[in-house]
């Protein structure tokens, strides 16, 4: 069993659920620490986009995250600030080309294997909302709390490009949901931890939910497997 991995909330779940927006709430609302461990991919992502990998070289991109060094600092108010190699990539990881090849760089075994040690160590200890892929499944396994937030590929992809518009990035909800599509099957049928839900996990279908709906949900669920801290 990984160390405080009763204390650990994982919530799973494919892109555009709203995964890290209601991680966050929820973590104030718990009084836990939040990690957002898509920002670690990201990150990595963004050193194989900088050095010029072809992402269709799994080998290529192994090769290379062996020199890679990513960290994650939380800060008091519970902000993330990633670094790769010592430089706060925060901002740059959320850009719409880290975006499109984050999938194919995280099916890497190598690079999987480097970033789960990175979140285990990151959360050793701590009560922790952590959200991701298989953080349920494969990082924290003996997780107090499992849930996997779904919901529809059109909400998924409506989500998004309002989002990309709110940004003043360019965005064409076609395109979107074609992305997003795309992402999904990439992520469950990649051979190294694809994305499932833990047979323990509860589901929460957020397609026709409201934000205060999903934290109010969560919070209770918190509250009832591991309790809250004021």
């Amino acid at each position: 069993m990984v160390t405080g991995s009763a204390r650990v909330v994982a919530i799973d779940g494919p892109a555009g659920t709203g995964k890290s927006t209601v991680s966050k709430l929820l973590a104030g609302t718990v009084g836990a620490q939040c990690l957002d461990t898509g920002a670690m991919y990201r990150a990595v992502t963004l050193a194989a986009l900088d050095l010029g990998v072809p992402l269709d070289d799994p080998a290529a991109i192994a090769a290379a995250m062996a020199d890679v060094d990513v960290d994650v600092i939380i800060d008091a108010d519970g902000t993330n600030r990633v670094f790769l190699n010592d430089s706060d990539v925060s901002d740059r990881i959320r850009t719409a080309e880290v975006s499109a090849a984050v999938s194919a760089v995280s099916a890497v075994p190598e690079v999987r294997t480097k970033l789960v040690a990175l979140q285990r160590k990151v959360s050793r200890d701590r009560f922790v909302v952590i959200e991701g892929r298989d953080v349920g499944t494969v990082v924290f396994p003996d997780a107090g709390l499992k849930v996997f937030l779904t919901a529809t590929a059109e909400a998924r992809a409506q989500r998004r490009h309002q989002q990309n518009l709110e940004l003043g990035q360019p965005s064409n909800y076609d395109e979107v949901l074609a992305a997003v599509n795309r992402r999904d099957h990439l992520d469950s049928t990649r051979a190294v931890s694809p994305m499932r839900a833990a047979d323990d996990a509860v589901l929460v279908d957020t397609s026709d939910l409201t934000l205060d709906q999903v934290l109010d949900e969560l919070a209770r669920l918190v509250d009832e497997r591991i309790g809250v801290q004021p």
